[in-house]
């Protein structure tokens, strides 16, 4: 049934009470594990990200690691800062769209919104192909299926959050504690050494540091710190999905946002000092964590549990974007820019629309790129820069109209933010859109627009049903129930009984065909109905085509143009049988009635159920 209302309703159990429903829902602990770990496996390519760049400058470039990582756990900090500050003002969720449709109007939300969901999306794809990439690493002869291991990962990622926000979360605890366990491991043990414990990875690949350069410039620094800023993709998913979390759910999830930022900017300043102090150079083949890994650790035991860790999390950062998403779109479903469908809930407090929604357009995106990481990459982080700047921005005018102690340095501090995250956007845009993100430049754009649309088709929806006006009495009109039979029986009987019970008039049609087996049949069926005699008229409908539907849609037309203040249901008998495999053994001529009358008519449609067993038949509408 379609409606406009904004309320949002549960599609699958009963109400339980409040505490049942709270079991569903997220500690701190549990939201660490369930929504940061899209952030905390940024730490595997965040760091290289960086590298990689400031290698074009040669030896002398890479030593501004340091400095742009430690400009980047600045912008970390400050949007940690800011996302505490959203959840407070902001319990029911939905991050930057929230901010950005209070204080900067319905469009600029939209924007947001695309942005976030564009980059939940590609995180779904990115997270699942770049885990898989690292076990076709350490298992080359697994390359050639890595696009069907990748599918895999993503239909157990589904499954475990079709279960519910709170069985991803304790699923995920135990990988998301080994990796944070074993990259501060290398972080603390190498800063106890002096020289590498093991190059064992790295020796015999080339590498790909440029010669003789003597110089970093300012847009070399500028794309270095771009790039490096996708470490901080996830640090969103908790302002996003404060609902998720138990009460107090602000402040759980404050609680988780401080630990996420927390862990994260140590993981990613202690793993820099280590790229200098062991003066690492990024080579072909192996990951800049496999070589501090190997450094730090040895290559030993531990090496491959940070390895297998890494691959672990990799593949699940996708749960991130599971718990982030259909939050937002059943918030976007709530003020009318997304189908209402995606505002259900079913029971575990599961978002299942929204879920299966992620889980199809990624899977079309793991096709699309083949399993290839490097396809996708250049879509990856765009949309979430656009997403903070928004917010920031936002936050800005929040401050100045609450006007509470403190609110300047407040605004200026996301003011701040707004200027470094809006650069890294069109940083990032410029020097990636020749590898594909044009496509998300588009994509924004098309995203609104089908926002729009959606939003005007429910207001013309609601114009049409006089949505926010008292409405007038109720009147009683002559009803006629018209039920469709080929013959006599139990369900006949049951089929006239619902229906004298329901209308004024009611009128059982039969449809005939000019063959002679057919007229035989119309014979033998008027005869017995004579003699049952059951104070209801036959009428007799000719069919020339042996179709079913479109003479009885007819019928109820002509109803209506001869009696147009008549109110016509029609009463489609159905057998339920005992057993779901025998319904392949029914001919489903009640789904094709059922489907020409609501075609082509207004009438009501009623599908009878009768159940082959002791329990009575039932009327669904």
């Amino acid at each position: 049934m379609l409606t406009t209302s904004k309320a949002v309703v549960s599609d699958a159990a009963p109400e339980e009470p409040p505490g049942a429903v709270d079991r569903h829902r997220l500690t701190a602990t549990q939201g660490l594990a369930a929504l940061s770990l899209d952030a905390m496996a940024s730490v595997a390519y965040g760091p290289e990200a960086i590298v990689l760049v400031l290698a074009g400058a040669g030896a002398y470039g890479l030593g501004f690691t340091l400095p742009v990582t430690l400009a980047i756990a600045g912008l970390l900090a400050v949007l940690v800062a800011s996302y505490r500050q959203v959840i407070t003002a902001f319990p029911n969720g939905g991050g930057s769209y929230a901010v950005a449709r209070r204080h900067l109007g319905a469009r600029t939300g939209l924007v947001a919104a695309a942005s976030l969901i564009l980059d939940y999306v590609l995180n779904v794809a990115v997270s699942v192909t770049a885990g898989v990439a690292a076990l076709t690493s350490a298992f080359p002869g697994l390359y050639g299926d890595r696009l069907v291991i990748c599918l895999g990962v993503l239909v157990l990622v589904t499954a475990i959050n079709l279960r519910g926000i709170v069985d991803s979360a304790k699923a995920f605890i135990v990988p998301t504690a080994v990796f944070i366990t074993s990259i501060l491991a290398i972080v603390v043990v190498g800063l106890f050494r002096s020289s590498p414990a093991s190059t064992y990875t790295a020796d015999g690949h080339a590498s790909v540091l440029a010669g003789n350069a003597t110089g970093v410039g300012a847009l070399l620094l500028l794309k270095a710190f771009a790039s490096g800023c996708s470490a901080l993709t996830g640090v969103e998913a908790v302002a996003n999905a404060v609902p998720s979390f138990r009460a107090p759910a602000a402040r759980r999830a404050q609680r988780t946002e401080v630990a996420l930022g927390a862990l994260l900017g140590v993981m990613l300043i202690g793993l820099s000092v280590l790229i200098g102090r062991f003066h690492l150079q990024p080579v072909e083949g192996v990951t800049v964590l496999a070589q501090l890994a190997d450094a730090s650790l040895g290559h030993n035991w531990a090496f491959y549990v940070v390895q297998f860790a890494t691959v672990i999390l990799l593949a699940l950062a996708a749960n991130t974007s599971f718990g982030g998403l259909p939050v937002l779109m059943s918030l976007l479903a709530r003020d009318n820019y997304l189908p209402h469908v995606f505002g259900l809930k079913a029971d575990r407090q599961v978002h299942r629309h929204g879920v299966l929604a992620l889980a199809a357009v990624s899977a079309a995106l793991l096709v699309f790129s083949g399993g290839d990481t490097n396809t996708l990459v250049p879509l990856f982080a765009i949309g979430v820069f656009v997403g903070f700047t928004i917010c920031q921005t936002g936050m800005v005018l929040h401050w100045r109209e609450e006007r509470s102690p403190g609110w300047r340095w407040k605004a200026l501090l996301n003011g701040f933010g707004a200027v470094l995250t809006g650069v890294s956007a069109v940083v990032v845009t410029a020097t990636k859109f020749t590898e594909g993100a044009w496509l998300i430049v588009i994509a924004l754009p098309l995203l609104v627009f089908a926002f729009e649309a959606i939003h005007r088709a429910y207001g013309r929806i609601a114009e049409r049903l006089g949505l926010g006006r008292v409405p007038e009495p109720p009147r009683r009109d002559r009803s006629l129930v018209i039920v469709p039979v080929s013959h006599l029986s139990r369900l006949t009987c049951e089929a006239l009984n619902a229906a004298v019970s329901l209308g004024d008039e009611v009128r059982a049609v039969t449809v005939s065909h000019p063959d002679e087996e057919d007229r035989r049949d119309m014979e033998a069926l008027r005869r017995d109905w004579e003699l049952w005699n059951p104070g209801v008229e036959l009428v007799e409908l000719t069919s020339q085509h042996r179709s079913l539907g479109r003479p009885v849609a007819d019928y109820v037309s002509r109803v209506h143009t001869y009696h147009p203040h008549t109110r016509v249901t029609v009463l489609i008998p159905e057998v339920e049988p005992a057993h779901i495999w025998q319904r392949m053994l029914q001919n489903q001529r009640g789904a094709v009635l059922a489907h020409a009358v609501r075609k082509d008519t207004d009438a009501v449609i009623c599908r009878l159920r009768f159940r082959l067993g002791p329990a009575a038949a039932r009327v669904e509408a």
